[in-house]
């Protein structure tokens, strides 16, 4: 089945959804691995699942696809230059950001939204992009405004 949709036309509808910004951590193979990513989602309550799409083409993509348990950290408003700075390749953002052990030797940054610890439990194919299932073993919230992204900017909630 062919589309008449460009990927051009797909990436510019899709940026006016606002999304919350989150940052995956993992401790992988190579060392630590993190990267930032709004394409997260709750998957299931029992078990506690999310998922994340990450995109092949990423450098932290094997260590976070292939790590036993990884942290997903839900930014809050104060905390875009920890976006910025997982946005980028590299292991120089882990010097740059405050952090600490965690389960599954994942880094755990501080607190923005929420953090929400996960043991790997799946990996699926979605086109250019890989879907990580993590089934949720701890969390920690806060009440911090979150950060969003829109339209191709940081926006806040309030």
């Amino acid at each position: 089945m062919s589309t008449s949709v460009s990927a051009q036309e797909f990436r510019e509808t899709l940026a006016l959804w606002p999304s919350g910004v989150t940052v995956l951590t993992a401790r992988g193979d190579d060392g630590l691995v993190g990267m930032t990513i709004s394409s997260f989602s709750s998957l299931s309550l029992d078990p506690p699942l999310i998922l994340a799409c990450l995109d092949k083409n990423a450098t932290s993509h094997d260590g976070l696809v292939g790590a036993s348990g990884f942290a997903v950290h839900v930014l809050s408003r104060d905390q875009e230059e920890i976006s910025r700075g997982f946005a980028r390749p590299g292991l120089e953002k882990f010097d740059e950001a405050d952090w600490e052990d965690g389960a599954f030797g994942a880094p755990l940054l501080p607190v923005g939204v929420a953090r929400l610890v996960c043991a790997h439990a799946a990996a699926l194919d979605g086109g250019d992009h890989t879907i990580l299932v993590g089934r949720v073993v701890d969390v920690a919230r806060s009440d911090k405004p979150p950060l969003i992204y829109w339209d191709r900017a940081y926006r806040s909630a309030s």
